[in-house]
This record gives structure tokens, sequence and C-alpha cells, in this order.
């Protein structure tokens, strides 16, 4: 099935270029991925719009900014390519403030995220790093808020102290679909959703199921949670390439989705799969 969509989560690297210490781990991934791979990766979907994530963790404003005017070269021989979520140390507080007054005056830069799916939980609701995503309103800029699941509760806590800020969670909240885990996830969602100012992307699900043996089954109810309580106006397609890689291709993932619009009539499919996007990233 081909129906154009607004790919929310796009990672582009060269190791060559900038350095991934993370990308050790992973061989399949250790290597350039770039506009032409991720052209080659996306050829049975019709992409018409991709945001590309800050993928270097490097938590160096310095790195970013090579990042950043990196990507945004790529943006000349590609126009899909229409905004850029980039990275920013906002632990720093109000001395953030430098590196988002350079990220403001970069054209493609729509939002900011500060991974933090390794830190403890108390490092969401320091002071520092809430007065740091706080600043984020006076550049109109969102977060994208990458915790693990046993974050949840302190995500709750951060959102609830940055109501001015616009929060999309990445990969719904990361569970840990290969181990079972559900109550614990499926209670913080609930919780995180009743925050308007935040919307959820449905990525990174097959890579947190079994990656040599996920089905369907799996993760279905997992996007159905998630959608039934972010609604249809807050919940986001993302492709999570080429981390996607490590459970499945593109397309495979894509069908997961299609598959999903289908069973769950709740799922307004052009608001997944374009409109929401279009309203929180691209305006």
């Amino acid at each position: 099935m081909s129906e154009s969509l607004i790919d929310t989560h796009v990672h582009l690297w060269d190791p060559g270029r900038l350095e991934y210490a993370w990308l050790e781990e992973f061989p399949i991934l250790n290597q350039p991925h770039g506009l032409t791979e991720y052209r080659e990766a996306t050829a049975e979907a019709d992409v018409e719009g991709m945001v590309f994530v800050e993928c270097t963790e490097s938590f160096d404003d310095a790195v970013s900014k090579q990042e950043i005017e990196w990507v945004q070269s790529l943006a000349e021989d590609e126009e899909r390519l229409q905004a850029i979520i980039a990275h920013a140390s906002l632990e720093k507080g109000t001395e953030a403030r430098s590196h988002l007054d350079w990220l403001s005056d970069q054209p493609l830069v729509t939002g900011v995220r500060r991974i933090v799916q390794d830190e403890a939980p108390e490092f969401l609701t320091h002071s520092d790093f809430v007065e740091g995503v706080r600043l984020l309103r006076d550049y109109d800029f969102s977060f994208d808020l990458t915790v693990q699941s046993h974050q949840l509760d302190a995500a709750v806590e951060l959102v609830d102290r940055c109501p001015n800020v616009q929060f999309v969670l990445d990969h719904i909240g990361k569970p840990q679909i290969r181990d079972g885990e559900w109550t614990s996830w499926a209670d913080a969602i609930v919780q995180l959703s009743d925050r308007e100012n935040v919307a959820c992307k449905l990525s990174g699900v097959l890579t947190e199921a079994d990656l040599d043996d996920w089905t369907y089954d799996d993760v279905a109810p997992y996007l159905e949670h998630a959608v039934m309580c972010f609604g249809r106006n807050r919940i986001l397609f993302g492709g999570d390439w080429p981390v996607l890689r490590l459970a499945a291709g593109y397309s495979t993932w894509l069908d997961v989705v299609h598959r999903f619009i289908e069973d769950e009539l709740i799922v307004e499919r052009e608001g997944l799969l374009r409109k929401n996007a279009e309203r929180i990233y691209l305006q």
C-alpha cells in the first residue's frame, strides 16, 4: 500500500565525519547511513517529508553544531528533509540559551532532543534541566522525550513543570516488550497522555520486542494502548531508521502500521501519517 506520510524520526550519520561511539555495539549500523541509503530503504514507501533527529549522543553542543550544519547541507539535495530535532545540553539550565540562540538561526531546526534514556530518573527533574527545557518555549521549539519505561513517572513530573512546552514522547516510552512489561508502562502512559502538551510517536517499537522473533501480536497491544490514550490528534508515525534495521526493514514496519490502522477504527490515517506531524513539527 502506498500512502503519503511524514517520517518524524529519521537518523542520518557518517562515522567518517563525526564520532558515534554507541555504534560500536551494533556492526550492522556502524557504517554510513545517509540519504542514498534512506532512499533505498524507503523505495516502497511514499515518504512526503522527513524529520531528522539528532544521533551523536556526544552531549556536546559544538558537535551538535557540526551535525546540524551537515544535515542542512544534505537538505539542499533533498527537499523532503523539512525539519531537524537538534541536540542541546539543557542540563546547563539558563546557560543553554547561547546554543539555543544559535539553533534558532538555523532554518530547519524546529525542536530539541537531549536524550535522557540512560540517565537516572532524577536527572529529568533536576532544577537545571527543568529550567533548560522551559527555555524552549521562548524559541517555539518542541522537545523530543526519549526515555525508558522506568523513567516515565519522572517524565510526567517534568511535563508538569514545563506546561508551555510541546513534548513528543519517542518510541511510545520504550516498554520492554520482549520481557512482557505492561502494567507499569501502561499506567504511566495514561498519566502522560492526560497532559495535553504531550504527543506520542509510534516509532522504535519493534526494537523493544524480540529482535529476532517478534510478531505483530506482540506489538499490537502496545500500539493500541498508546493510540487509545493519546487519541487521534497526538499520534505521529516515525520510522526510527536505521536503528529499525536491528529488527526489520522499513517496509516491514510500515506493513505493521498499516495493518494496525486497518484493525483499529480509532486511528485517523491522515492524522497519524501526516497531519499531526505537520502541525507539531513543520508549522
